[in-house]
């Protein structure tokens, strides 16, 4: 069942691309998580007031809330360059080294996906978190030994969406932790009004409303439906996007109002009509829909879970009334969904 969606947090290779254009500079310009953003104000005036770098921070969320953006903004706010890097990208206790020793003074090392570096490469990161320094073993054998060298003062920014498979050992050399939350419909509506002219689109009030109402709580999906909104509104010769031109338009893409694309709803009729509402066992589900067991409880479930559609029991999956009542178990199915 896999492929490409809509709806989906991962940003496509493509949206590395243009993605940049669209973020905000600095906090002022930040939209959302405004409990993250107050503290990371104090928390980098402070450092910024002491002459000091700002504590290793951690953040952590579903993907398309802005971790990547956040860790910019810091760097900015710092007036500190940033280095981009990610957890599958270092395979070596080499690669990192290199990295760290290859640093300025004051810089932001991001790393994305963090919780994938390998547990060797966490030992390596201790003591260059801690003292500033970095631990080399010089040789092998009897007559190996372990060489010290001074790191210059960093920041590390560590993002993921794995909270739980990190390290105790790595969590705990954060000084600064925050968790990112899925947005509100009026913050998504503020940032596709901000995505808008950026892009030179003309967009009006509901237009940009049924854009971010059917987001999933996620910026990144916002900008890529409008992107997708906009195709439409040209090709048909309009204008502006409205409110009605982004309904036609957000029900060709089949994103239904509450961001539910066919992939997610196949899932919910599965558990509905072949299970009779669950519960049902992840692995049984995952067979019945031809998807990955790990796609589903990663990919699928977290939004599903997070508008009460779905229910984790101990015994598996369970439909709740929520989602029979949306796909239309009872009722017109179409009246429902759009």
């Amino acid at each position: 069942m896999s492929e490409r969606r809509f709806v989906e947090g991962q940003a496509t290779p493509e949206e590395r691309a243009w993605e940049p254009g669209l973020r905000p500079r600095d906090l002022t310009e930040y939209v959302g998580q405004e409990r993250v953003t107050r503290n990371l104000a104090v928390f980098i005036e402070a450092a910024r007031q002491r002459g000091e770098v700002l504590d290793h921070t951690l953040l952590y969320g579903p993907p398309g809330l802005g971790k990547t953006t956040l860790a910019h903004v810091i760097a900015r706010e710092m007036s500190a360059p940033i280095r981009v890097t990610s957890g599958p990208s270092i395979e070596k206790a080499g690669d990192l080294a290199a990295i760290l020793t290859g640093l300025e003074d004051g810089e932001v090392l991001f790393v994305d996906e963090i919780h994938r570096l390998g547990r060797a490469l966490e030992e390596i990161l201790y003591p260059a978190m801690e003292d500033g320094a970095l631990d080399l073993v010089i040789g092998s054998g009897p007559g190996a030994r372990t060489v010290r060298l001074d790191l210059p003062r960093f920041t590390l920014v560590g993002a993921t969406t794995r909270f739980g498979l990190l390290s105790p050992p790595l969590r705990d050399r954060f000084g600064i932790v925050h968790h990112l939350s899925y947005y509100t419909v009026d913050e998504l509506d503020r940032i596709a009004h901000r995505s808008a002219g950026i892009l030179g689109i003309d967009i009006d009030a509901t237009g940009a409303h049924e854009i971010s109402r059917r987001s999933r709580g996620t910026p990144r999906v916002t900008n890529r439906l409008l992107r997708r909104v906009r195709d439409f509104v040209q090709v048909a010769g309009q204008s502006r996007i409205s409110g009605p031109s982004a309904v036609t338009a957000l029900e060709r893409l089949e994103v239904d109002r509450f961001g539910l694309d066919e992939l997610d709803r196949t899932i919910l009729a599965a558990i509905l009509d072949k299970f009779d509402g669950g519960p049902v066992g992840l692995a049984t589900l995952a067979a019945a829909v031809g998807e990955d067991p790990g796609t589903i409880e990663e990919i699928y479930e977290p939004y599903l879970l997070q508008i009460g559609f779905l229910d984790r029991t101990p015994r598996g999956r369970r439909a709740t009334r929520h989602a029979r009542e949306h796909l239309g178990r009872g009722g017109s199915a179409r009246d429902r969904l759009f």
